[in-house]
């Protein structure tokens, strides 16, 4: 019978850097007395992404969303954007902001992106772009929308905030379409506390993306545009530097971590894994399941009450569905009836604690935990069908 943790178990933790290396650098930002305005440590970090990313341009952020939002402005879209309704609810609302109209497109059963079997079918006329998502880290078919885009004439944006670092087939995420978000919120496997980034292909971007991100400020004397301030500051940048270094060894104490779910979970009847790519391949930002509550025999619901119950806090991620908030009540795409593939996920899916802090002694544990709630319910579903049958 599996124990009740002591302290709470949460669905992540942030990755500190050496907290004597971070007052350092933040020495040398007080010797500047430079905070903002694309300092030393800005230009620094950016560099440094750019090689671990392998891209030739980039653009840093304040935060994901304003980074999506000012890229999606850049791009210079009007009318519907094709996407997804399984994704966090920033990836939308950057539309709303640009007042683009989001056009749902239901999701593949099996990796929960956005099916690229049935976007064509949702081009209109009005229809600027592609906005896709990689959920938990699985790389949206980019073959395909890559494809349908060419022959449409779409732009095609990836959200990438659970995939950074990732590849597909050798190439980097971000080889892929016109541009593609990062977030380095504090949740992320690579932070800035809170921060974001643009990579893209265009080199005249950057003009743009800079004024956007900076008040639309050309110089002293002139603003050519209507901008935002959405600049990273040398704060989050000292941190990024730090916690770069430490990326990789966190990558490998997940991969561990990703292994004991496995090999604890496998004989669980009603368990999926969806985050089952390795090495190169994935992005290790989250481990996340899907219960299949017939095979299960309990709810997803279910199981995320019990788990809080032992003091751990998995998440029921992401629920609800985008398409499902009020002010989309009125899109035909948005009605449950056209995205029966995101209504069931949205019900299944249940993202585990996964950082490399957590032990793997903790995390055998954890699935010591789901597998009573599974024994338990099929003991009993065997006793009430014997009953039954007397």
């Amino acid at each position: 019978m599996a124990n009740a943790f002591e302290h709470p178990i949460y669905v992540t933790r942030p990755l500190l850097p050496n907290i004597e290396a971070v007052t350092e650098r933040m020495k040398t930002v007080w010797d500047s007395q430079q905070l903002t305005n694309f300092g030393a440590q800005h230009d620094e970090l950016s560099k440094k992404l750019k090689a671990y990313l392998e891209v030739d341009h980039i653009s840093m952020f304040s935060n994901g969303t304003l980074a999506l939002l000012l890229g999606l402005k850049a791009l210079e879209l009007t009318g519907e954007v094709i996407t997804t309704p399984f994704t966090f609810p920033a990836t939308v609302q950057a539309l709303d902001w640009n007042n683009l109209t989001p056009v749902f497109c239901d999701i593949d059963p099996v990796t929960f992106n956005i099916d690229a079997e049935k976007i064509e079918a949702l081009i209109t006329e009005k229809t600027t772009a592609i906005l896709g998502v990689h959920v938990f880290g699985n790389p949206c078919d980019v073959e395909k929308i890559q494809a349908i885009a060419d022959k449409y004439h779409l732009k095609v944006i990836y959200d990438g905030a659970h995939a950074f670092g990732a590849k597909v087939n050798g190439v980097p995420i971000s080889g892929f379409g016109d541009m593609t978000m990062f977030s380095f919120h504090a949740t992320k496997l690579f932070n800035t506390v809170e921060g974001g980034a643009l990579t893209y292909h265009d080199a005249a971007l950057d003009k743009r993306l800079g004024l956007l991100r900076n008040f639309g400020i050309v110089n002293a004397e002139e603003v050519a545009l209507s901008g935002l301030n959405a600049k990273m500051n040398e704060v989050q940048a000292s941190v990024g530097l730090e916690v770069l270094k430490v990326v990789e060894e966190e990558r490998n104490k997940r991969h561990k971590i990703k292994r004991t779910y496995e090999e604890n979970l496998a004989s669980v009847e009603g368990i999926r894994v969806l985050t089952t790519l390795e090495n190169e391949s994935s992005s290790y930002q989250y481990f996340v399941i899907e219960i299949d509550q017939e095979k299960f025999g309990q709810s997803r619901d279910f199981v995320h009450e019990e788990l809080q119950k032992s003091n751990v806090f998995a998440r029921k991620y992401f629920s609800p569905l985008c398409s499902d908030f009020t002010w989309y009540s009125g899109l035909a795409s948005a009605q449950p009836e056209n995205l029966p593939q995101a209504q069931k996920a949205v019900r299944k899916v249940l993202a585990m604690p996964y950082y490399g802090a957590l032990t793997i002694e903790s995390v055998a544990e954890i699935c010591a935990i789901i597998e009573d709630i599974h024994i338990k319910e099929k003991n009993l579903f065997h006793l009430v069908e014997m009953r039954e049958l007397g």
